[in-house]
């Protein structure tokens, strides 16, 4: 019985070994290194390293310009004020002051370049139907942006007449504003106009990638209409009525907009 046994013993020994009971090694596999993740990482931050620098310098550049025409600006700005004198009441803060508003200038003339950079940051993450839908909106978010821009340049006038009226009436106050509130105060509104009109370009990206739809934008309008009441309120800090009812009837149009936009895009 033992001999009638080895062939079959014997047989069993020569059948294939499963490859999952006892794995090969691969020749000539690659041992993976350590810190095969972590340099994709610390490439990305030099990619980002760089194009703030570049974005940067074209705020500069921006910035220098504006600071050579800081007398004109800053007369242009004023004029809504009229001729009453605002007040410097520190040394050095003149100076200051025209830095600031040269720096504000220099952001806006450097959007263009701002956008690029950005473009060219976030575009290498995307799928190249990702960027033929994308693309397109890019130079778009400049049209939006010097269109608050331009908004906060025409009610302006109109925000400065109204609050100037609370220091020239019946109230016993008097106006005596600082160039520094001032030039302040313009200097914000304009930035602030012109990055919320950047909101509707995003919406419409992030429906191109299936996040909103236009039905989920319809639905929400009753929630929209207070943080817009809200944004227009915190991008305005002017404490007058105008400019954050302007800016909130802006983006309440800019919105249905967005969903018109979405919904012609098969959202």
């Amino acid at each position: 019985m033992a001999d009638a046994d080895l062939p079959r013993d014997g047989a069993a020994a020569l059948l294939p070994v499963p490859a999952t009971a006892v794995p090969a090694p691969s020749a000539g596999a690659p041992t993976p290194a350590p810190d095969a993740a972590v340099m994709p990482l610390f490439d990305h931050l030099a990619e980002l390293r760089r194009r703030i620098a570049v974005a940067l310098l074209a705020v500069v550049a921006g910035s220098v310009a504006g600071f050579v025409f800081g007398a004109q600006i800053i007369e242009v700005l004023k004029a809504p004020y009229g001729d009453a004198p605002l007040l410097l009441l520190a040394p050095g803060e003149g100076f200051f002051i025209t830095l600031k508003v040269a720096i504000a200038v220099g952001i806006v003339l450097a959007m263009p370049v701002i956008l690029f950079e950005l473009w060219r940051f976030v575009s290498p993450g995307l799928t190249s139907e990702e960027r033929r839908i994308a693309r397109p909106w890019v130079p778009l978010a400049l049209v939006f942006f010097a269109a608050g821009v331009a908004v906060a340049y025409v009610i302006l006038p109109f925000t400065i007449a109204f609050l100037s009226s609370f220091g020239s009436g019946e109230l016993p106050l008097q106006n005596a504003w600082t160039a520094e509130g001032y030039f302040g105060f313009v200097a914000t509104m304009f930035l602030g106009f012109g990055l919320v009109m950047e909101y509707p370009i995003v919406l419409v990206l992030l429906s191109k990638v299936g996040i909103v739809t236009s039905a989920r934008l319809r639905s929400s309008r009753r929630y929209v209409v207070i943080v817009f009441a809200i944004v227009a309120a915190v991008a305005t800090p002017g404490g007058d009525i105008i400019s954050p009812f302007v800016l909130g009837v802006t983006m309440y149009a800019l919105y249905e907009l967005s969903i018109v936009l979405v919904r012609a895009g098969g959202r």
